[in-house]
């Protein structure tokens, strides 16, 4: 199950009282399209079928691939990867459902229940279709490649079956490969549900109100240095209450972790997510070093700049997404981000605009903040035989509308590439990035564009570079805290302190001099969900930025033409490498010019900041 977690986790603003009623009616998904509940007939058939289903697949092809290889037709092995394909999506499905439906309300102890069941359910259909792709990827180099060339329907799935080849070097023998994936739902799956409990039920007392983590979080963005400064002492405080419990769940991940990279004979500890985003490590080492190299230039310079806008020496770490003087204070409505958002994407193209609409029609969006529900916000496939939904948490603020147009983005390209099935649909995390921050630009742009007072300009040039600076320079930062948790763990387990301190360094390297990290900071790595759920998922999303910023050159310099480029990109889903998608474009990830050009845009939007506060 794979979630379109979003940066914007960090990026929302608590409305209350008359300013919720301005946001008009926020629509709640509808599930129904998976199933009707967790008591739906057809949702306890399908699991007990896709049991039976996943057994009978087991006895039909176990030890027989080599011979299935040799043959056509209903007897060949393209035959037996469009079955397996079958069961992995009604598998999806279940999965599917039960995610949403348990993240819609973490603390409803029926859905959580329902999820832990749900999910052992799975593992133990699964584990019966384990041996497949390990046997597919025992299968002689010779022999595959004739049968792709006399199976149809196994040359159908070619991008799959090359693409699944690629972890051969790291496959086990079939029972150990069985025992870590049984054990799973007790190890990683267990901590992972322990972190997100845990943290959805924290609250934060801030003068007498008790608040969950998002709209705590939201309070350091507000325009009053007192209230920032209240929650920032409030958040730490809490986080250090149970400073341990993240501590233990972190050592405990990062252990299992090594232990399963190291059986699996990955030489480097970042190396096991490079190959899941089929992306190669000196791709990410030159991102890596392009954008350490450019903080000066960018997020250093800018805070800098921001310290001098507030009135102060330096700026201490909650204010630095304090908003400027200049920035809007009104309450955007619902009906007026999905407006802003729709048009900017027809703007583009009509059919990311009509694919768009149909989440605001269908009701695939859950919109409100609630208790218990998940933070921040992600776009779901679900599976190609339905659709995406997406979870936002809206509270009328410019940010949040930005964060409507990423995750559209998301479910755009989930809709797109659900064409390639459900073998082929999922995108690498290097490039899921795409359309979402793609969707953000040309939002952006749009507002831009429409913006004529120099003092709103300058406001919302601020507000994307901020944005721009948590995409890139941020994760990148979180990408070195992992690097050193990692390493530092094979030595021995952590401490807080430990933690704390690899936390400090790194953010004082990428936020700059300009920013006093001061006592209380160096709990704040404790809520981040992605070293938890998704380890060094963060570079994603600088390599996403900065290749959508250099896309969106290549569309102002060469329109004609682009929109059907970028659409085949996206529906080629997971099919292809990063490199043949790029190609069309004149791109190339391996040159360091790719990066250069990227940051390139933003530290062009800090010099033109630069030129209006003139």
């Amino acid at each position: 199950m794979k979630y379109g977690w979003s940066r914007h986790q960090i990026a929302h603003a608590e409305v209350r009282g008359g300013a919720a009623a301005e946001l008009g009616d926020l629509p709640g998904w509808n599930l129904a399209d998976l199933y009707d509940g967790i008591s739906d007939p057809s949702l306890k058939a399908d699991i007990a079928a896709v049991s039976d289903d996943a057994k009978a697949f087991e006895a039909q092809w176990a030890g027989k691939l080599a011979d299935a290889a040799t043959l056509t037709g209903g007897d060949g092995l393209g035959a037996a990867i469009a079955r397996f394909e079958e069961i992995e999506e009604v598998m999806g499905r279940i999965m599917s459902f039960a995610g949403l439906n348990y993240f819609s309300d973490t603390t409803d102890m029926s859905a959580a229940k329902f999820y832990g069941d749900a999910q052992g359910a799975i593992t133990d259909a699964s584990s019966h279709l384990l041996f497949f792709p390990l046997e597919l990827n025992r299968l002689d180099d010779k022999l595959v490649e004739t049968c792709l060339a006399n199976d149809a329907k196994a040359a159908y799935y070619k991008p799959w079956i090359l693409d699944l080849r690629l972890d051969r070097p790291h496959q086990l023998e079939d029972r150990i490969e069985k025992l870590f994936h049984e054990k799973s739902i007790t190890g990683h799956a267990a901590w992972n549900r322990l972190f997100d409990e845990t943290m959805s039920s924290l609250k934060f007392n801030v003068d007498g109100e008790e608040l969950q983590i998002e709209p705590a979080l939201s309070l350091l963005q507000e325009p009053d240095r007192e209230t920032r400064h209240k929650a920032a002492k409030v958040l730490s405080e809490t986080f250090g209450k149970h400073i341990r419990t993240f501590s233990l769940i972190t050592n405990t991940l990062a252990k299992d972790k090594e232990i399963s990279d190291r059986w699996h004979g990955f030489e480097d500890i970042a190396d096991s997510r490079h190959l899941a985003n089929r992306v190669e490590r000196p791709v990410v080492d030159a991102l890596v070093e392009a954008v350490t190299e450019a903080a000066p230039r960018l997020s250093h310079r800018y805070y800098a700049m921001k310290a001098r806008w507030l009135g102060l020496d330096k700026l201490e770490f909650w204010d630095r997404n304090a908003p400027l003087p200049e920035t809007p204070k009104r309450v955007i409505p619902w009906s007026e981000a999905e407006e802003t958002v729709l048009k900017a994407y027809h703007g583009f193209a009509p059919e990311m605009a009509e694919i768009a609409g149909r989440f605001f029609r269908q009701n695939w969006i859950d919109a409100p903040v609630r208790p218990g529900k998940a933070s921040g916000a992600f776009a779901h496939p679900t599976v190609p035989s339905a659709h995406p939904y997406v979870l936002v948490n809206y509270m009328g603020k410019p940010r949040d509308v930005m964060t409507l147009a990423h995750e559209l983005g998301h479910g755009v390209h989930q809709v797109l590439a659900g064409g390639q099935g459900a073998l082929m649909a999922s995108t690498p995390l290097t490039l899921a990035e795409t359309a979402s921050v793609f969707g953000e630009m040309l939002t952006f742009r749009r507002l831009l564009a429409e913006t004529r007072d120099p003092r709103e300009r300058k406001a919302m040039l601020c507000q994307k570079v901020e944005d721009m600076l948590n995409t890139v320079v941020r994760q990148i930062a979180f990408y070195q805290f992992e690097r050193k948790v990692h390493t530092a763990r094979r030595e021995g387990e952590l401490t807080s302190e430990d933690l704390g301190r690899f936390w400090m360094d790194v953010q004082a390297e990428s936020l700059g001099p300009a920013v006093n990290l001061s006592e209380g900071y160096e709990t704040f790595w404790a809520y981040i969900p992605h070293f938890i759920h998704s380890p060094f998922y963060v570079y994603a999303y600088a390599f996403g930025d900065c290749l959508v910023n250099s896309l969106y050159a290549v569309y102002e310099k060469t329109p004609d033409g682009f929109q059907d480029r970028y659409f085949d990109m996206l529906k080629a889903g997971g099919s292809k490498h990063h490199s043949e998608l790029l190609a069309p474009f004149g791109l190339d990830a391996s040159d360091p010019e790719f990066w250069a050009r990227g940051l390139g845009m933003l530290e062009g939007f800090i010099d033109e900041i630069e030129r209006l506060d003139a």
